[in-house]
C-alpha cells in the first residue's frame, strides 16, 4: 500500500524568487520562449546545473513539414547520454498529484500535459480565458495544501487552490470521452552522464548525425510556395487564424534557429561566428515577416522568403565545413 501524501515534497528545492533562467530564455532575445516541451527541459536541466545547449543540435535540422516548421525537442537519447536523464511514458492510473509526490520522494519528476487555463503564469494569454494544451515539469507538490511549483515556458512558478484542482482535474466529473493527460517520468539515475569537459566533443558527434538528417531541399523555399498560396486566406481571415499560422510557421522556425545560433556559439566559440550570424538573420527575418503578415494587407513575400532561404543555405554550408 502506498504511503499517505505528505506536505510539500520537492525535487531540487529551487524557488521562483531565486531561480535564474537559462540564457536561452533571456528577455533580450527575439524569441525568449521556444516551445513548451523544449522550454521546460531547458529550465529543468539549467536548475540541475547542466548545460541544455549540448542537447540542442537538433535545431540545425529544422524543416518545413508541409504546414508548419518542426516542433523541436531535445532528443531523449542525447539527454540520457549527456546527462543521465531518462524520460519515458508513465501510466496515469492514479491522481497525478499523488503520483508526482511519490516520484519526487524517489528523486524523480514528471512532465505532464495540462490545460494552461489554470496556469497563472499565462495571465497575459490563456489563464482563465482559453483552454490550451501545454507541458509542465513538476518541481514540488503539496497534495494537502493544494500547492504546485512547476517549470513552464521560460520560468518557475507556483499555483494554489482552485488552480491546483483545475490543472489536475480534481473534485469534478470528467467526461469519459476525455483522455487522461499524457505523463512522462523523468529519472536521473540511468548513468553519470558525460563529464563537463567532454560535453562539447560529444555534442560534436551528435551534430554530425543531425547534419546527415537535414532536409534535402531548402525549407524556406518550400515554405514560400505554401505562403503564397495561403496569403489571400490569411489576409481575409481573423486574428486567431493569423496567430495560429504564424506560431506554427514563422515563430517555430525563428525560435528554433535562434537556439541553433546559440548552440553554434556554445559549440564552436568565435570560430563559427559567421554561421551564428546567418542563423541570427533567419531569426530577424522570421520576426519581420510575421509583422508583415500581422497587418493582413496584400504584399509580396517573395523577397523576404528568398533572403531567409539564402541565409539557411549559408548557415548549412558553413556547418558542413565546420563539422568536417
Amino acid at each position: 500500500m502506498n504511503p499517505p501524501p505528505v506536505a510539500a515534497v520537492s525535487l531540487l528545492g529551487v524557488d521562483p524568487t531565486t531561480h535564474r533562467r537559462h540564457r536561452l530564455h533571456a528577455m533580450t532575445r527575439v524569441y525568449p520562449e521556444t516551445n513548451c516541451y523544449a522550454d521546460v527541459l531547458i529550465e529543468l536541466l539549467n536548475a540541475r546545473g547542466d548545460e541544455p545547449l549540448a542537447a540542442l543540435g537538433c535545431t540545425v535540422r529544422g524543416d518545413f513539414e508541409g504546414d508548419q516548421f518542426t516542433f523541436f525537442k531535445p532528443p531523449l537519447g542525447e539527454l540520457d547520454i549527456l546527462f543521465g536523464v531518462d524520460i519515458h511514458e508513465m501510466q496515469a492510473y492514479r491522481p497525478c498529484p499523488e503520483q508526482a509526490a511519490e516520484q519526487l520522494r524517489a528523486g524523480r519528476t514528471l512532465i505532464v500535459e495540462v490545460d494552461s487555463f489554470y496556469l497563472p503564469d499565462t495571465a497575459a494569454t490563456t489563464y482563465r480565458l482559453e483552454h490550451a494544451k501545454t507541458s509542465v515539469v513538476i518541481e514540488s507538490v503539496d497534495v494537502r495544501g493544494e500547492h504546485l511549483r512547476y517549470f513552464h515556458n521560460s520560468g518557475l512558478y507556483d499555483l494554489y487552490g482552485d488552480d491546483f484542482r483545475g490543472v489536475f482535474r480534481l473534485g469534478r466529473e470528467v467526461d469519459p470521452g476525455v483522455l487522461p493527460p499524457y505523463i512522462e517520468l523523468v529519472r536521473f539515475d540511468s548513468g553519470p552522464g558525460v563529464a563537463r569537459d567532454h560535453l562539447r566533443p560529444t555534442a560534436r558527434e551528435f551534430l554530425g548525425r543531425h547534419l546527415a538528417c537535414r532536409p534535402n531541399t531548402n525549407p524556406f523555399e518550400r515554405f514560400g510556395v505554401q505562403l503564397a498560396e495561403q496569403l489571400p486566406t490569411l489576409i481575409a481571415g481573423g486574428a486567431a487564424e493569423y496567430h495560429a499560422y504564424a506560431f506554427a510557421t514563422l515563430r517555430m522556425a525563428g525560435s528554433a534557429f535562434e537556439v541553433a545560433s546559440s548552440y553554434v556559439e556554445w559549440l564552436f566559440f568565435d570560430a563559427e561566428k559567421p554561421t551564428a550570424e546567418a542563423f541570427d538573420r533567419i531569426v530577424k527575418g522570421c520576426k519581420a515577416l510575421s509583422f508583415k503578415l500581422a497587418r493582413r494587407r496584400p504584399f509580396d513575400p517573395a523577397p523576404a522568403v528568398s533572403a531567409l532561404a539564402a541565409d539557411w543555405d549559408e548557415a548549412q554550408d558553413r556547418l558542413d565545413a565546420a563539422a568536417h
